[in-house]
Parts: structure tokens; C-alpha cells; sequence
């Protein structure tokens, strides 16, 4: 496991270039130099379209920059300096930061958990209500990434539990019940596992969720990885 701070900016399409050049600008140096940092990715819509037969959610926020600590500890401690660095945003760009616990699980077979390296990730956010956050948090972990790491091709296979108590009030959470993040090399490959019969029954699971009705998103991102 690890720990997490994500600031997710989204605009209009036409903001994506002012939200990169804002992040090469300042922060990235910035966020480089924090105390404890693990790594530092940024992510952006991937070009070509996911195959999904369930989900079509266009494309992604402008930016999403994920860093990463070893212990709950050292993010707690570095998110006034983050959240600083921020510095002013883009106009017509908004952001939200949402500190939480990253987990992360075999794959493919294998008994240890595989570290994030290939470049493609389909990033999924369940956000707020659900009529029982625990029991659903706890049925999606124990069905959910289990499931995810028989898709054929896949590399890395995370969850993703908010850390509420530690967003700061500057940049407000963007209200996640959880997160899950599944990684391939290419969108070619993330379109292989969609046809899969492992993505029915990742679907099969979704029917038996326990009631929510927030938001789910869905969107593949190339992630690129500035430090770490």
C-alpha cells in the first residue's frame, strides 16, 4: 500500500493546453521537491476511445496529478505544502484534492502485487451516496479487484480508499467512496480485456453492488511519471 494525493482539474476541452502548461510552469518542480515524496504522475485522456460495451463517459478531467507517499504520516505532512504549490489556476479551471490510501494487488497469477509501470491506466472514481458506504466499499474489494486481475493483458491492478479526514480545506475533496485503477500498455490492450468474459463478470458484480447512487466515471488516461 501507499498514500495518495490526487488534484484533478477539469475545464472545457479547450483548457487542456493552459491546464499541461500550468502544471510544467510551477508545480511540477514544486511538487518534485516535497518532503517524502514516493512519485509524481500526471495523467491525461488517452486519444483513441475505450471499447467498453457498459461505459461511454467521453473524456477525462484536463489533468489529474497523483503524488505519492510511503505512509499516511508523510502525506499528512506534506499536503499544506502541496496544496500551496498549487499556486493560481487557469481561467475557467477548477480543481479538487482528495488524499487517500492506494492498494494494490496481484495480477495475472501472480503472488505479489505488480508495481505501476505500464503507461495506460482506465481510471474509475465511485463517488458519494451510497445507502451504506462501508458495506459497499467492502463488497467492491472483495469481488472487484480479484476479478480485474484475470483481464487478459493487464499489468497493475489498484484501489484507491478516501483519506476525508486529511483533504484540506483550500481545495476541496472531490467526495469519492472509492477508486480502482486497472493498467495495460496500450489502449489496444485495455480494448483486448473488455472483450473478455472476465469483463462480464466484473460486470455481473456491478449488479450486485450494495444500492449507490452516486456518480461512476470511467476514462482511460496515459500517465506519465515526472519523479520516482
Amino acid at each position: 500500500m501507499s498514500f495518495i494525493y490526487e488534484i484533478t482539474l477539469k475545464g472545457t476541452p479547450d483548457a487542456q493546453k493552459a491546464a499541461t502548461d500550468w502544471f510544467a510552469a510551477s508545480p511540477r518542480a514544486a511538487f518534485a521537491a516535497v518532503p517524502g515524496l514516493v512519485s509524481l504522475d500526471t495523467y491525461v485522456s488517452a486519444e483513441q476511445a475505450v471499447a467498453d460495451p457498459y461505459n461511454n463517459d467521453g473524456r477525462g478531467p484536463l489533468l489529474i496529478v497523483v503524488l505519492e507517499f510511503g505512509s499516511r504520516a508523510a502525506l499528512a505532512g506534506a499536503i499544506p505544502q502541496i496544496v500551496a504549490s498549487v499556486g493560481e489556476l487557469p481561467k475557467g479551471v477548477t480543481a479538487t484534492g482528495s488524499a487517500m490510501e492506494r492498494l494494490y494487488y496481484p495480477v495475472a497469477g501472480e503472488t505479489a502485487p505488480a508495481s505501476l509501470m505500464a503507461p495506460l491506466s482506465y481510471v474509475v472514481r465511485y463517488h458519494r451516496p451510497a445507502d451504506d458506504e462501508d458495506a459497499f466499499r467492502e463488497n467492491y474489494i472483495a469481488t472487484h479487484p480479484v476479478t480485474q486481475a484475470d483481464l487478459p493483458m493487464i499489468r497493475s491492478v489498484m484501489c484507491y480508499l478516501p483519506l476525508d479526514d486529511l483533504n484540506h480545506p483550500a481545495l476541496p475533496g472531490a467526495d469519492y467512496m472509492v477508486g480502482n485503477e486497472v493498467v495495460f500498455d496500450s489502449i489496444a490492450d485495455l480494448n483486448t480485456s473488455m472483450k473478455s468474459p472476465v469483463r462480464e463478470e466484473l460486470r455481473k458484480h456491478y449488479r450486485e453492488f450494495p444500492r449507490f447512487t452516486g456518480a461512476v466515471t470511467h476514462f482511460p488516461m496515459d500517465r506519465v511519471r515526472h519523479a520516482g
